[in-house]
């Protein structure tokens, strides 16, 4: 038995049920819903009040139950309840969406509040397997719909809100505003979802929701959340397949693909890129979101050691690449997907397979682009790249000089992505012993890490 439970005793408190009434309703709920085993009495609903923890799905059902009777959600956290009692729901594809709805609110407030089991949460490879799968059957079971996408006032300010976002996180890391955004889509967004629409009306909030998620899921990754940003994946993915946009779908499993090579589970990012590119096969496509797909799918492969498989998806992106035009209707969330961006992916994967000279070459051409755009996040990631190349060709001095520039870049942003690279690139240079180049760059690098 715990310490006493003040939240419940609050949260009971602000109603008129009694102990008898609460454990009544419990016990009735539980049998609609199924759960013909559950017990309760006025004992049991004194022992939660003295810290007990009833075994799931009693906490989600009070959880329930006090939503219902105040007309917003309660949950199990705001009742006291400690994480471990409950079923990780943002790590579960729910085929309900009203399930996911309370899901990804839940998830929402978690991140909010900051709560401890969240920021401490890993990454579990195994629970992209499921939703991956469920988005892709429901995808492709769908009709290609050239007017799917409803432009409606009710989310033009959610809409434009994320392009705001999805700059600031573009130019100054996940970490820069994730805060603000999680607070914003918890108190705006989620909200919206509850809410009585017409079906047309319902799938654009869902889009809008599933854009917003998304982003807050690859602020999280950036920020080295990794645990927190996978479970805002699954809930976007699954915001996207209520949306029936399945070029959505595919974005949303290209981030899962690159965050499950870059955890060290190239088998699995390949899996979910190529999924990502089976959904788009049935819809009108974006181009850009192909070209992605493909480079992430070409990441993977040269972490397998599949030399001829990575060249050959890094040519597939480029020609998926080259169909972009700026007459074409990408979507928002699409913009970043460019000569920086991609270019950048493609010296990582020559880097991989052992072609310094090709991911030089790449890395050269993603530094330009970043540079004009001023995005130091993507300018820090390719310049280390170049960093390592020129490692693998012996020459320390190139390498250094480039180090220095993937410091002073780093220093401008909140990314966790960019201080990797910049420890990645003090691990490459451990060959090359107690070189004085070697300690002037950890000298150098030990200020922005500790920052």
């Amino acid at each position: 038995m715990g310490s006493p439970n003040t939240q419940l005793a609050d949260w009971l408190s602000r109603t008129d049920w009694s102990r008898g009434k609460l454990a009544r309703t419990v016990k009735a709920k539980a049998t609609e819903l199924g759960h013909l085993h559950i017990t309760c009495d006025t004992s049991s609903v004194r022992r939660w009040l003295e810290g007990q923890t009833p075994r799931p799905p009693v906490p989600e059902i009070l959880a329930d139950l006090f939503s219902a009777h105040f007309g917003f959600r309660v949950t199990t956290y705001d009742l006291g309840f400690t994480p471990d009692s409950t079923p990780d729901r943002s790590l579960v594809y729910n085929q309900s969406y009203g399930a996911t709805v309370e899901a990804v609110a839940e998830l929402g407030r978690a991140d909010v509040d900051r709560r401890t089991f969240l920021t401490g949460s890993t990454f579990a490879v195994a629970a992209a397997v499921g939703p991956s799968r469920d988005w892709l059957l429901s995808t492709l079971d769908q009709q290609a719909d050239p007017n799917r996408r409803v432009h409606l006032e009710d989310v033009a300010a959610v809409r434009n809100m994320f392009g705001t976002f999805q700059e600031m996180d573009i130019f100054q890391g996940g970490g820069a505003g994730r805060a603000t955004l999680a607070s914003y889509t918890n108190e705006h967004v989620y909200p919206l979802l509850r809410r009585s629409y017409t079906e047309d009306v319902r799938r654009a909030l869902a889009e809008a929701a599933a854009e917003q998620t998304y982003l807050l899921g690859w602020m999280a990754y950036d920020d080295g959340e990794h645990g927190t940003a996978q479970r805002y994946l699954i809930q976007s993915l699954r915001l996207a397949e209520e949306s029936g946009n399945p070029a959505l779908g595919a974005h949303v499993l290209a981030g899962m693909a690159d965050q499950a090579a870059l955890l060290g589970h190239p088998d699995e990012g390949r899996r979910l890129a190529q999924a990502g590119r089976a959904g788009l096969s049935r819809t009108p496509e974006s181009d850009a979101c192909l070209a992605d797909l493909w480079a992430l799918e070409g990441r993977a492969l040269a972490k397998l050691g599949d030399r001829q498989g990575a060249i050959r998806a890094v040519s597939q992106s480029e020609a998926a690449y080259a169909k972009v035009t700026p007459d074409s209707e990408e979507a928002e969330w699409a913009r970043y997907i460019d000569p920086a961006y991609l270019n950048g992916e493609h010296a990582q994967t020559f880097q991989d397979i052992g072609d310094p000279d090709t991911a030089a070459t790449y890395a050269r051409l993603s530094i330009d682009h970043a540079r004009a755009q001023k995005r130091a996040r993507r300018g820090a990631m390719s310049q280390a790249a170049l960093a390592v190349s020129h490692l693998q060709r012996r020459d320390l001095e190139a390498a250094h000089a480039a180090g220095l520039r993937t410091l002073s870049l780093t220093s401008q942003v909140q990314s966790s992505r960019a201080v990797e690279a910049v420890q990645n690139l003090k691990r490459q240079m451990t060959p090359f012993g107690r070189h004085p180049l070697v300690a002037d760059f950890n000298e150098r690098a030990r200020d922005v890490l500790a920052a």
